[in-house]
């Protein structure tokens, strides 16, 4: 097997630890044949074009993280359980521990910028041990599958708001409007799948100019709606009510209040992932190894203010507990729909109809349309990636790239992989819910494993790059990692009882399938032919990780 050699060029970080994360005080030159070169140096050629900028690669997660997108569609559950003090107090909690995980993951990121991301950091964090395959297999697909759970989450959030945007448009639920069925919401899904494909299937240059326009559309909407609604709302809630009031009332049977506060935690929790996007698009970053970490870092940063900023305007326009089993109830002109109606309601009863709500509401469909749009991007690198290293059923295909060098056939893949994940939806909604469930849990295992591995089999070895945490990096590793399983068996908690066919949490039964498939896949088969990453230099084709 192919070795390759320690990096040292990060030794000024170094093995002997500095007291705080620190940045190599190497001069960034963007250079590019640096870029290429260490790449080489981790085992792959160019394929990609390198046109990215930090900002780019910053836009990406921030556009995939989208706190209109996450606390738009879950905030229903935040209302419902908890109410205004989880969801604005919860909100930094999930917050604080998501930054942990962020800074672990900017630290590896900023050692291995490669396409692969979080599976490939597996491989090389336990390359010392023969577990390194497994550790890069389980990884990957807990990855690459909670990516394209989340994608499908997020455009069909898109098409269900879509259906609430037509239904107030045309009356509201008690004005006769019309509530398109399923089989339309899930031509909605179709459609806005399909054209998120085709935008992928554009140059890069073209997505970095959407991700940036994505980046800004998200950052100027939340600042509109957080100072406009409450402004609008002719009545509104107080200081105290946002920030104190813990709502135990819920049609779920529970009433431990700790129980409850952990189940308002899931909008969080859910809104803030999807900033692994920056490390998969280092292969097409400038001076990746310092882009791609910051780019994690600076999402999750600015998408917890911002977040926040959007959860008090909104929340403020609540106008008091009386007024929240309306806002949840089916019966409202929204159909339930919580968000909707208060921003409604908000222009409703200051000019006499709420066309002003429904604009707003069309703001943030365009954050959601940009999210997903986003989320399919990183899909396909991570796609790409994964069959190039020879793990995915007819990887040959995946990995492909056209004259423009982008992964065509990775992009129209994880598209239509994502609107297969919606079929469910047809059946049953509450089946479908697994999918949010998985996009938000699998994700985080995957986000997880590595740092496990940075901490565990690969802390003696381990070199990082430009970015380090320094002496705190075992620290805050073991935070992310602790944080990662106390969600995984919180957020698989019954979150309704009696616990029935139609309230059953369907999030153990989905993360354990999976589980159970990727472990069997691995015993029955890949354990014989999946050495884990493998180079694609010129003349090389063996893995090159599982010897360090």
């Amino acid at each position: 097997m192919i070795q390759v050699k320690c990096d040292t060029r990060a030794s000024s970080c170094g093995t002997s630890c500095h007291a705080a994360m620190t940045w190599n005080k190497q001069p960034a030159t963007g250079d590019a044949a640096d870029d290429h070169g260490r790449l080489r140096e981790l085992g792959y050629k160019q394929e990609l074009r390198r046109n990215l900028s930090v900002v780019s690669n910053f836009s990406i997660s921030f556009t995939i993280l989208s706190v209109l997108t996450g606390v738009t569609t879950l905030y229903n559950t935040g209302l419902a359980f908890g109410g205004p003090a989880t969801m604005t107090l919860g909100w930094f909690v999930a917050g604080a521990f998501t930054m942990a995980i962020g800074l672990s993951m900017a630290e590896i990121c900023s050692a291995f910028p490669t396409s692969g991301g979080l599976y490939f950091w597996s491989a090389r964090l336990s390359a010392h041990h023969r577990l390194s395959p497994f550790a890069s297999w389980i990884t990957g697909w807990f990855n690459i599958v909670g990516q394209w759970a989340g994608t499908a989450s997020v455009d069909f959030s898109l098409a269900q708001l879509i259906q609430v945007i037509v239904l107030l448009s045309t009356g509201g639920k008690n004005g006769g409007g019309y509530l398109a069925s399923k089989y339309v919401v899930f031509a909605f899904h179709a459609g806005i799948l399909l054209s998120h494909a085709i935008i992928n299937s554009l140059p890069i240059a073209w997505l970095s100019f959407f991700g940036q326009f994505a980046t800004a559309w998200n950052m100027l909407g939340v600042f509109v709606l957080m100072i406009a609604i409450p402004v609008v709302a002719t009545e509104r809630a107080t200081a105290r009510f946002v920030f104190t009031h813990f709502n135990t009332e819920n049609s779920a049977g529970i009433h431990s209040n700790l129980y409850i506060f952990v189940l308002g935690l899931l909008m969080s929790q859910y809104t803030l992932t999807g900033y692994d996007a920056s490390a998969h698009m280092t292969e097409e970053t400038k001076n990746a190894d310092r882009s791609g970490p910051l780019g994690i870092i600076s999402a999750i940063g600015i998408s917890i203010v911002v977040g926040w900023g959007y959860i008090l305007g909104i929340t403020f326009a609540v106008a008091g507990k009386d007024n929240i089993p309306y806002l949840l109830s089916p019966e409202n002109d929204a159909g339930g729909y919580a968000i909707a109606e208060v921003l409604y309601l908000a222009f409703k009863g200051r000019y006499g109809n709420g066309a002003g709500g429904i604009i707003c509401l069309g703001i943030v469909a365009v954050a959601i349309y940009f999210c997903g749009m986003s989320s399919v991007t990183s899909n396909s690198r991570m796609t790409y990636a994964f069959s190039r290293d020879g793990a995915m059923p007819l990887s040959s295909v995946w990995h492909k790239v056209n004259k423009q060098q982008v992964p065509i056939n990775a992009v129209w893949l994880s598209a239509f992989i994502s609107l297969c994940m919606a079929l469910p939806s047809l059946g049953s909604l509450v089946a479908f819910q697994a999918m949010a469930s998985v996009a938000t849990t699998a994700v985080c295992i995957a986000y997880a494993l590595p740092i496990l591995f940075r901490v565990t089999l690969g802390r003696n070895h381990f070199v990082p790059g430009p970015f380090s945490l320094g002496r705190y990096g075992l620290l805050v590793g073991w935070i992310a990692v602790l944080w990662v399983a106390t969600v995984t068996v919180l957020f698989s908690l019954p979150v309704s009882y009696p616990v029935t066919k139609d309230t059953i949490n369907y999030t153990p039964v989905a993360v354990g399938g999976l589980f159970t498939l990727v472990m069997s896949s691995w015993i029955i088969s890949a354990r014989h032919w999946f050495k884990g990453p493998v180079t694609n230099l010129d003349g090389q084709s063996s893995s090159f990780v599982t010897n360090g």
